[in-house]
């Protein structure tokens, strides 16, 4: 039996003025709030998720180390610190950076509606210890090299984190 997963909906303030069941707001376009989490590990590169085929939107395609929504009554930071343990089997320290706003149209008729706080982080445990059905795969790589694949690769990558990357990207280096 699967339980029901709620999203938290928002105005473009980020100021909470409902909820609803998370593939709901994805079908009907519903700007709710989320998080995308940026971790480097000891040597300063970048931990990037290779998301699983069977996700219901992006499968398949690299992005940030994860990505996620609070919980109706959870702090988006509590969520982003249990979303990652959820998908990388990691317990982390992050800070929120920035916030931004945006609304794409995926496959399969979803929308990405989001109002999304951005949080980077030192990774310093030992190895992770990826969930399949949320993670593919995991890679380690430089900011440089990432930036130069996201030119090469354009395909290869989440909207989002095309769309994040240029704006987060002296902070990785100045981690």
């Amino acid at each position: 039996m699967t339980v029901d997963e709620f999203v938290i909906l928002v105005d473009q303030q980020d100021n909470e003025i409902g909820q609803m069941e998370k593939q709901e707001a994805h079908l009907q376009n519903k700007k709710h709030r989320a998080f995308s989490v940026f971790l480097l590990d000891e040597q300063g590169n970048l931990i990037l998720q290779q998301r699983a085929d069977s996700k219901y939107h992006s499968p398949g395609l690299w992005t940030n180390a994860c990505c996620g929504h609070p919980r109706p009554n959870e702090s988006t930071i509590e969520a982003a610190k249990r979303r990652t343990f959820e998908e990388l089997g990691i317990h982390i320290e992050i800070q929120e950076v920035f916030q931004l706003s945006y609304e794409e149209h995926l496959e399969n008729g979803l929308w990405e509606n989001e109002f999304d706080h951005i949080f980077i982080g030192k990774f310093s445990e030992n190895i992770p210890d990826p969930n399949p059905d949320e993670v593919q795969d995991l890679k380690y790589i430089s900011v440089e090299k990432v930036e130069n694949d996201l030119k090469e690769n354009p395909q290869d990558y989440t909207f989002w984190f095309k769309l994040i990357f240029p704006r987060i990207k002296q902070m990785l280096v100045r981690q």
